[in-house]
């Protein structure tokens, strides 16, 4: 089967990409014939995520209508659609041929992509896209507040909606984002759910000689960095000594997560981005890691990567968060109506004064992130994309 790829970045920094760079080749040593149509220019330090040989049509380089017409008369039996900026793009391919849409994001189902209120205080929204939009957007802060932003980012969103009925498959990666596409209108029968896998390898660590907490991510109000901080310093009182932190990432928040540290006396240490190599030994020394997002993740891929290497979460009870986080066996899954800093703390607490059970549900993160492959996962892809195409699926 010959399947187009389409992202609009190549080579850059971030999930998309190492999930393209898993994904592409895996189909291709399938037997399926593979292509990437991309929106951004190549560059020379950044490889693509293709396999070796697969064609390229970029539309920086070649334009958009010729990058499209090259595209399909390379005579493609399915696209498989990312992130695409331009919405034109999604269009004309569905137009053309069987289009699968895989939604890594809130794309379609909310103005400011991040499914969250921030004022007056940090809380998940679970309204669908509407006109009421705007004005819950306005009073609850729910991202930039510049007006154009605010109104391109509704066009933007409304165009991506009236597109749902128009793929021949949406795919989501989590129950939680399933459920979010349905709850926007999105044909029932089309909404595929096909979980995620971790796209680091590595052998399982023991345990470090001292408790340390890890953070990865990038440095966002809505990651919940100075949660986690205040909830470090609690902690550290009610322990009696101090419990050392890595907060490893960047982003606009970082400067004031390292001062609020620093004024609350927490053992904090900020890397900066970490290439694959530091990330591993990051994890191979970590006790437990923290994803306290207060946005709904769409999956929270960070836990299963930390899961390789024997490394529990702990995480609210938002989005996609507890498909892969099971409380009790391969972390801390909170919930319930504390202060979160307080209810962080807590959790923290329960694996200080536990250590047995976190050396067990070491175990557990290593089970849970093997059963989230990435071969499972293009079993299932190839199956959606045969039946988009209207090709028969494969054997077994």
């Amino acid at each position: 089967m010959r399947i187009l790829f389409a992202n609009d970045g190549i080579g850059d920094a971030g999930g998309v990409q190492n999930y393209l760079a898993a994904v592409m080749p895996a189909l291709a040593e399938r037997g399926h014939h593979i292509a990437l149509l991309h929106l951004d220019p190549r560059r020379p330090e950044a490889p693509s995520p293709a396999p070796h040989g697969a064609p390229h049509f970029g539309m920086a380089e070649m334009g958009t209508d010729a990058a499209l017409f090259a595209a399909l008369a390379w005579e493609p039996d399915v696209a498989f659609v990312h992130n695409m900026r331009p919405l034109e793009v999604d269009r004309r391919l569905c137009a053309a041929v069987p289009t699968v849409k895989f939604m890594h994001g809130y794309f379609g189902t909310c103005v400011s992509g991040q499914k969250a209120h921030l004022f007056p205080a940090r809380e998940v929204c679970g309204k669908p896209l509407g006109p009421g939009c705007i004005p819950i957007y306005a009073v609850r802060r729910c991202g930039r507040m510049r007006p154009g932003y605010v109104a391109a980012g509704y066009r933007w969103a409304n165009e991506q909606n009236a597109l749902f009925g128009r793929y021949a498959r949406i795919v989501t990666a989590s129950r939680h984002m399933r459920d979010e596409y349905l709850r926007n209108a999105a044909p029932e029968g089309r909404v595929q759910l096909i979980s995620l896998f971790p796209t680091v390898t590595g052998q399982p660590a023991p345990p470090p000689p001292e408790f340390r907490l890890l953070f990865l991510g990038r440095m966002t109000t809505i990651k919940g960095g100075d949660l986690l901080i205040h909830a470090v310093a609690d902690a550290s009182a009610r322990w009696g000594r101090p419990i050392p932190l890595t907060m490893a990432g960047d982003g606009p928040q970082r400067a004031e997560w390292e001062r609020l540290a620093a004024r609350l006396g927490v053992d904090a240490t900020f890397t900066g981005w970490v290439d694959d190599q530091a990330r591993a030994e990051l994890f191979r020394a970590a006790s437990l890691l923290a994803v306290p997002s207060v946005w709904p993740e769409p999956f929270g891929l960070v836990g299963l990567e930390a899961g390789v290497f024997g490394v529990p979460s702990v995480a609210f009870d938002v989005g996609g968060i507890r498909d892969w986080l099971s409380a009790g066996k391969n972390g801390y899954l909170i919930s319930g109506a504390r202060p979160r800093a307080v209810a962080l703390a807590d959790a923290l607490m329960l694996a200080l004064r536990d250590p047995d059970h976190l050396r067990r549900m070491r175990v557990g993160a290593r089970e849970v992130a093997s059963a989230f492959s990435l071969s499972l996962h293009v079993e299932i892809l190839e199956t959606v994309l045969c039946t988009a195409a209207n090709r028969p699926a494969p054997a077994g």
